[in-house]
């Protein structure tokens, strides 16, 4: 890969960055005013039931299409596998089939969607509580989540197509079209059912999301199909190399592998709904749901966007070199890019985390009493979202290196990945128990066992990362003098010398290193400033509007004393 066309794919990579954060803000920011209006006629039981359902939407969707969109961002891996034939390579060589390939996998996960969906609703059907069963409409409602999620794997096609092509700016105008119809829908008839004294249940919840799959199909189906050139958005035959003359097999191969991980790592990221649905009461549901969504706001409009980009950097920079079947080694441009842009990330995550654990937690309590109502300060709910700006951080460690990882890893290294999350899953499952179960901690202690699962997570990656960093540098050695450098001819014909790395070597990568962590001067303002909190919160301030804005004046003046010190440090 040349260096114009590493510049061009982290330039893509920003402004596909950008765009999805911009559009997480808005429709989040939108979603939030919504929500706040929502509490007003909500009660934690009815919060509870909503989280059940929103769980199995997310796990019908998550397990019919997260295999095939992983498999699909790893650029390049369909083209060198030794299952094609030279005619096939030559076949999927234009833009145009290698469009028809993508779009001929992506009816796959609307056939299994058919399936989960029916059977998942079957489940819930039957295991579900009776309280959970006796909210009106329950079965209505599912109905309606099921009819969404179909829905919503009918756009993958032009999801595809859309992410092939990087046309980030469609994929933002059509998630913030489909989120502001989810809450307009969701708002209005729960407004119109508590006029009309009518006992509505989750389905305010269910015509929202129907109407967040309506938006989708709207907006893709109507900008994809004038872009449809050379490529249908229904499934034709390719060629006799394909399965079933439809199917890539090098891209449904990994897709096969990456489903068992897929799932292991659904379960243990959607771990805690499940575990508070099975020791808690629907109280206690509602009180979690609310306080994780509040908590978790950041980590879905900054993180969750960043991730995704990433893993599509990582996998157009650096994914070649872990295919087996491929003999050509990434050049050593596009490791330094990647290791810059990895190390980059993580720094700035740790500013980040060290700035919300200072903070965060002291300030957490009185805004959620201003902005949800006293009435859910009485509850467990601000003590919760307290102790989950604790576990915000791990959340985008473990996002970031678990995207370089599904980025890079070969199919193999991927299957050994999916072992470890097996034995994650038990030991999540464990911690739970103990603390759920055996200590009846409640959702405190549901954030506990979740930071024990991000916990081992993290430092497995951290481990893989730094073991896959050596073994490219390992194999760099001897071929550093070619490497080392060339020379580079500019806009104005003028040769330079660059130089790659350090003597032409593979620059060495760690997790935890000074590259990646705050100076000790900037940790210290950090620590001092959480005392500082910790003192004002539990002896002089009683709750309320002056705590937010007392606690709000003294993080402010944090925030500064922490620039400050950055400044003089040089470099945070």
């Amino acid at each position: 890969m040349s260096k114009s066309k590493e510049e061009a794919v982290l330039a893509a990579s920003a402004r596909g960055a950008t765009y999805l954060v911009l559009l997480q803000i808005s429709s989040r920011g939108f979603t939030f005013v919504v929500n706040q209006i929502l509490l007003r006629y909500l009660s934690p039981e009815l919060l509870g039931i909503s989280s059940q359902l929103e769980l199995f939407a997310i796990s019908v969707l998550y397990f019919s299409r997260e295999s095939l969109r992983v498999a699909l961002q790893r650029r390049g891996t369909g083209n060198t596998s030794s299952h094609e034939s030279k005619e096939a390579r030559n076949v999927t060589s234009t833009v145009a089939t290698r469009a028809q390939e993508v779009v001929n996998l992506t009816y796959i996960p609307i056939v299994l969607g058919l399936l989960l969906a029916y059977l998942f609703s079957q489940m819930y059907l039957s295991k579900a509580t009776p309280d959970a069963l006796s909210v009106p409409h329950i079965r209505r409602a599912l109905t309606l989540y099921s009819l969404a999620a179909i829905l919503e794997l009918c756009v993958e096609p032009c999801f595809a197509v859309a992410n092939q092509q990087m046309l980030y700016g469609l994929r933002a105008s059509a998630e913030a079209t489909a989120t502001l119809l989810r809450c307009v829908v969701t708002c209005s008839t729960a407004i119109w059912g508590s006029k009309a004294a009518e006992s509505l249940g989750a389905l305010p919840f269910a015509y929202g999301q129907l109407g967040y799959a309506s938006g989708l199909i709207l907006v893709y189906y109507g900008r994809i199909w004038t872009k449809a050139t050379g490529f249908s958005l229904i499934p034709r035959s390719i060629s006799s190399d394909h399965v079933l003359t439809l199917f890539s097999r090098p891209y449904l191969t990994l897709s096969l592998y990456l489903y068992g991980q897929s799932g292991l790592k659904h379960i243990l990221t959607q771990g805690d709904s499940l575990l508070i649905a099975l020791f808690t009461s629907l109280t206690s549901q509602g009180v979690y749901a609310l306080a994780s969504n509040y908590g978790s706001l950041l980590a879905r409009v900054l993180f969750s966007p960043i991730e995704e980009s990433s893993r599509g950097v990582f996998g157009r920079l650096v994914s070649s070199s872990s295919s087996s079947s491929s003999s050509k080694k990434t050049p050593l441009s596009a490791l330094t890019s990647a290791h810059t842009y990895l190390s980059t990330l993580l720094r700035a995550y740790s500013l980040l985390a060290l700035l919300l654990t200072s903070l965060a937690p002291h300030l957490a309590p009185p805004l959620l009493s201003l902005v949800a109502g006293r009435s859910w300060r009485l509850t467990a709910a601000p003590q919760v979202l307290s102790v989950y700006c604790y576990y915000i951080p791990l959340l985008a460690y473990n996002g970031i290196l678990e995207a370089f990882v599904a980025a890079v890893a070969s199919p193999a290294q991927l299957k050994e990945q999916a072992k470890w999350m097996l034995a994650f899953s038990f030991a999540y499952v464990g911690a739970g128990w103990l603390l759920l179960g055996v200590w009846g901690l409640g959702a405190e202690g549901l954030v506990g066992a979740n930071a024990v699962n991000m916990g081992v997570r993290i430092f497995w990656c951290k481990i893989w990362v730094e073991v896959w960093w050596r073994a490219q540098k390992d194999g760099s050695e001897g071929e550093g003098e070619e490497e080392g450098e060339k020379e580079v001819v500019d806009e104005k014909g003028r040769g330079e010398t660059e130089r790659e790395g350090k003597n032409g070597e593979v620059p060495v990568f760690k997790v935890l290193s000074a590259e990646t962590l705050p100076k000790m001067r900037t940790a210290g303002v950090g620590v001092a400033a959480w005392a500082v909190l910790s003192v004002l919160r539990r002896e002089f301030l009683d709750g309320g509007l002056l705590e937010l804005v007392v606690l709000g004046g003294v993080a402010g003046l944090a925030g500064v004393t922490m620039r400050v010190a950055s400044f003089f440090c040089l470099s945070v």
